[in-house]
Order: structure tokens, then C-alpha cells, then sequence
């Protein structure tokens, strides 16, 4: 359920600006979502959320920049040099990795921050990219076997 949560809480900063603890537990509350003030709190600590200035001048909640370049840099070249097979398939794509290395390549893979990737699931040695279509799909195979080349 937490889990759950937290992903909604990513949801709701992502499409509106909340700038209080107060609004983010009303938009929760009106996703069926029963919490306090202190529940929320907790979550934003725990998912390390930070302030930033709105457009309209405001302050609003975001995620944080992920990890300092010196890490996705890592995190990318453990995605190259564990990088088995990509293909395709409708508006999937699925990686298969050295056993073990799919859920670092999978991290490296959400850190990149492509617009085409709706989400990944990773097991031990597979992962699975949903995109939007299969045009998406196709891009980001592309993409992702060109990591091996450099």
C-alpha cells in the first residue's frame, strides 16, 4: 500500500503543483487514499521530495535530480557492459542482461530519463520497457543496443 501511495504521490506532483502537505493529502484523499498529515509527511522525506519554484511564482513539490552524474554514468556503463539481447515486441521492449545485472540496468534505464519509457520492470536477468506504441518501442531498442557500440 505504501509503495502504491508513494507512486501516487509521484503522480500527483508530476501533473500539478502542490505546494503544502495539506494539498498533497487532499489530492490524495481524493484518490481513495486515507491519510494523515504525518503519513504524508513521511512519504515526502522518504521519497526525498524538494521544493522548487512554479511558473506562477509559487513554490511546488518534485522529485529531486536523481543521482549525481558520476553515478548515472556508472549506472549507464553497468547497463552497456551487461547488455545481452534487445528486441522489440508491440510497445514493449525487452533487454535480457547477465544474470544478476537487470535490476541495476533497469535503474540506469529510468535515470536516463527518456520520454518514450513509460516504466520498467526488471527481474534477474530481463527487463521489460513499456512505451506508448510501438514506435516507441522500436526507438528505444535502437537506443539501447547503441550503448554496446561506445
Amino acid at each position: 500500500m505504501k509503495t502504491k501511495r508513494q507512486n501516487e504521490i509521484i503522480e500527483i506532483i508530476s501533473t500539478a503543483d502542490i505546494e503544502t502537505q495539506e494539498e498533497l493529502a487532499a489530492a490524495l484523499r481524493e484518490r481513495g487514499y486515507q491519510v494523515t498529515q504525518a503519513t504524508v509527511s513521511r512519504d515526502i522525506r522518504e521519497l526525498r521530495l524538494i521544493k522548487v519554484t512554479a511558473k506562477s511564482g509559487g513554490y511546488k513539490y518534485a522529485k529531486p535530480v536523481r543521482h549525481e552524474v558520476a553515478v548515472s554514468e556508472r549506472l549507464t556503463r553497468i547497463l552497456a557492459d551487461s547488455l545481452i539481447h534487445v528486441e522489440a515486441a508491440a510497445n514493449l521492449v525487452v533487454v535480457k542482461t547477465l544474470s544478476g545485472s537487470a535490476n541495476v540496468a533497469a535503474e540506469a534505464l529510468d535515470n536516463l530519463g527518456w520520454a518514450e519509457i513509460i516504466g520498467t520492470i526488471a527481474g534477474d536477468n530481463t527487463i521489460f520497457i513499456a512505451t506508448k506504441n510501438g514506435d516507441d518501442a522500436e526507438s528505444i531498442a535502437s537506443r539501447v543496443r547503441s550503448m554496446t557500440e561506445n
